[in-house]
Order: C-alpha cells, then structure tokens, then sequence
C-alpha cells in the first residue's frame, strides 16, 4: 500500500510541471484563496530547468555592482534565490525605486524581481538632495550666460535686419504693384525673421528640440485660433482676393447686394460705400468677395424703362407708336438703340404697354432722364385721344339711409375753370446734367484719407 502512494505522489510530479499553472494550482490543493506575490517579471523566454550552483551568487554580485556604480542605489540589499531577485531598502523618489527594479530585471539569468524598495520621506532625504540640485543646475546656467549672451545677440540680429527689411516700403511696391500684397509678404518676411532668429538661438544654445516643442504646440493652438476665427481669416483672405481682381474702381456708382452707393476705398477689412443719401456704408469684404456686384459706371448708356396704360378698347400698337415717336423726340433719348415699346398687361380694364429708352449717364442724369421720359409718354398719349384709365369703383346705396343731396355751385365765380399750364415746357441740356454732389464728396473724402487697396493702373475685372 506504501509502495502504491509513493508510485502515485512521482508520478504525479512527473506531471504537474506539464500542466497549465491554474490546473497545477488545483491539484496541488490551491487554489483563488492562494496568496499571490507581487513580483515583476524579468524575461518572456523559459525558464531554464537546471542551474548552475553559483549562479544566484553571480547575479546578486553583478546587480550590487551596477548599484554601486549609482550613488543615489549603492545601499540597496539584493538577494537572490533560484533567479529570484529581491531589493531591499529606501531611496528618495519613485523614479529610483523603478530605476533599481529595471536594472535588475535586465541581469541574465533573473527569473523574476521582487522589489521591496520604499521611498524615504524624511525631510532631510528629500530636501537636501533638492537644494544640492537646485545649486547645481544655478551654476551650470551661470556657466551658460555667455553663450546665452551670444544667442540672444545673433537672435538680435537677425531679427533686427528682417524687421528693416520689412520696412522697405520702395522695395515691396517694386515687388508688387498692390500695396495689399506688398505688405503682406514685408509681414511674412519680418515673421519669418523671427522664427530663423529663434532658431538660431536655441540652436547656439543646443537646445533645438525645444524649438520642435514649441512649434508643436503653436501649432495645436493655431488650429484652435483658426476655427475661432474662421470668419475673420475668410475677411482677410477676401481682402487680398479683391485687391489683385479690383472689381470696381474709387467713385463707381454699384450695387452689392441690396446695398447702392459710390466706392469710397477699399481697405483690408471692408468696402467703404458712400449711399445715395449721402450716408457712409461699411461692408466686410468677406461679403463683398461672395455678393453679386452691378456697377453702373462700367458702361455709360443705361436704359430706363417705365409703365403706362391705356383704356382697353383702345389699339395698343397705336399707343406704342405714340409713345416712341414721343421718346425719340427728346434730344437726351439716344437714337442707337432705338426706343421701343412692349405690351406688359392686358387687365380687365386697361391695357399695360412698357417703353423703353436709352441715355448717356455721363450726359445725362439718369433719373432726370426717366422722368421728363415718363412725362413725354403721359402728354402724348393724352394728346392723341388716348384715355389712361381710372380706378372704377361701384358704389350700392341703402334704400334705408337718407337721401343724398347734391350742392352746386353758389355763385357763378366758382363754376368758372381754373387756368391750365402749358402741356410742354423746353428743357435745356443744363437742367439734364447728372448729379455731381455724391461724387464730388468722395473725390474729397478720399484725397483726405490717402491711398487705400483700389490701383487705377491695374486692369478691372
């Protein structure tokens, strides 16, 4: 019966080493109630079955070796047990205490390391140590301020050069016939200055990887810049997009969007428009760079274009005729192109007939013009028996109410008409003459303020 159990407790060790570690666990009587040990693992490779008998010996004199080399880890006990290394012993921060650990688990042969180590919290552990590098590190940079000194004078200097390049103005215009342009690339080069000047700087000092830090973060807080901005970088870009296509000219009469008036400059931020009225009209140019532009200076003849209309049994093309013969004698109408005419409407009562005319808007003023148009259209239209039709209103009385009495004329003074104006006044050319009074106080406002983005030289899209 001996012989049985002896037999069975070999070959049971013959067959734990073979098995997982948690089924060996089981057999052996462990199990989740087994206390676990808090050991580092040293190596991924297997763990050799025979070893040689000074070897736990070697390792322990090979690692007290390395730890003497370090003063902070001289005084830390190692021991080592089957290729299971343990440290004992205090040092004064956290990262010597993974810095000893480390070191040990890189020793061939560890199996394992059991660090033991605990950190010294007495004031006089830490705070001397402290001190002794802060004292260190104050001398080091006093040994240093001469080639800080150095540094900061090529830094200078460099620096110093960009910015007087910057300041060439007569060399940028020569670069670059629009000022907005000009001064753009004297701030790009005055920035890159800076940044060449700093570079050279750290780079005396041997400290270039800061340089790459502090792009990196100037970089992240760039991009967050930018989307706070985003509005006005699109202005700024906007800005130099007009300068280079210059869509308009100073004193153009145009319309941007819902918006009229004479250009009084282009700035890098905005359009400034002077309106009809005589008002100031700032628009970002960001606006102005997307907005649909009518410029009613580019071309000189514009049409104007009115609505008249007649009764309906009347005959519209006769009307249309009256009506361009009418345009076409006013001596402000251009004969090329021609007047003409169209019929719009056809109501229930009347007829709508749309006449249409040219004129020179450097010649004559355009709404004086569409005037006296209109006005020409109206008298001839009467004169040839033409009748320009009322609103007809219905009037349904109660036979309740009272009766209506109707009072005549009380004395004969009264019947008598008044007097008419002559149908047709002569206009001279004089009285015809555009407008000046909005354009003349630009001309001024402008020879006031100086030069802006608008180059009269360069082309117009």
């Amino acid at each position: 019966m001996m012989r049985r159990s002896y037999g069975f407790l070999a070959a049971l060790l013959l067959i734990l080493p073979s098995l997982p570690a948690g089924a060996a666990a089981i057999l052996t009587g462990g199990g989740d109630d087994a206390p676990a040990e808090t050991v580092e693992p040293a190596a991924t490779g297997a763990i050799e079955a025979e070893r040689d008998a000074n070897e736990d010996e070697r390792i322990a004199e090979r690692i007290r070796g390395i730890f003497a080399a370090i003063a902070a880890l001289s005084h830390i006990e190692v021991t080592v047990q089957q290729g299971v290394v343990t440290l004992t012993g205090t040092v004064a921060s956290p990262e010597q205490v993974e810095q000893a650990g480390a070191i040990a688990g890189r020793v061939a042969g560890v199996v394992t390391v059991d660090n033991q180590i605990e950190r010294d919290v007495a004031v006089s552990s830490n705070v001397a140590p402290a001190i002794e590098n802060i004292v260190s590190q104050s001398r080091g940079v006093l040994r240093a301020l001469p080639l800080f000194g150095v540094a900061l004078v090529v830094a200078g200097l460099v620096i110093a050069f960009t910015r007087w390049l910057a300041r060439r103005k007569s060399l940028w215009a020569r670069l670059s016939p629009n000022l907005f342009v000009a001064e753009l690339l004297a701030s790009a080069v005055q920035f890159v200055g800076v940044l060449f000047g700093i570079y050279l700087a750290l780079k005396i000092l041997g400290a270039t990887a800061l340089l790459g830090a502090l792009l990196g973060i100037g970089g992240v807080i760039g991009i967050a810049i930018g989307f706070a901005v985003r509005d006005t970088i699109d202005n700024y870009i906007s800005s130099v997009m007009l300068s280079l296509r210059q869509p308009f000219r100073a004193n153009d009469h145009v319309v941007i969007g819902d918006d009229e008036g004479r250009v009084v400059r282009l700035t890098s931020r905005a359009t400034i428009l002077m309106t009809l009225d005589g008002n100031h009209l700032r628009i970002p140019n960001s606006t102005v760079f997307k907005a649909v532009i009518l410029n009613y200076t580019r071309n000189p003849q514009r049409r104007f274009d009115f609505d008249l209309g007649i009764d309906a049994d009347d005959d519209p093309v006769d009307a249309m005729e009256t009506g361009i013969r009418a345009l076409a004698a006013l001596d402000f109408v251009l004969n090329d192109p021609e007047p003409t005419a169209r019929i719009m409407e056809v109501g229930d009562s009347n007829i709508v007939i749309r006449f249409l005319g040219w004129l020179d808007q450097e010649q004559t003023d355009f709404y004086k013009g569409r005037s006296l148009g209109i006005r020409a259209g109206k008298i001839a239209l009467e004169d040839a028996g033409f009748a320009l039709p009322e609103p007809i209103y219905r009037l349904r009385m109660d036979p309740r109410s009272a009766p209506v009495t109707t009072v005549g004329p009380s004395t004969q003074d009264d019947a008598k008409p008044a007097a008419k104006e002559p149908r047709q006044r002569s206009i001279s050319q004089e009285d015809l003459r555009p407008e000046s009074h909005i354009a003349e106080l630009v001309e001024r406002e402008r020879a006031a303020t100086g030069g802006d983005l608008l180059d009269s030289g360069r082309p117009i899209e």
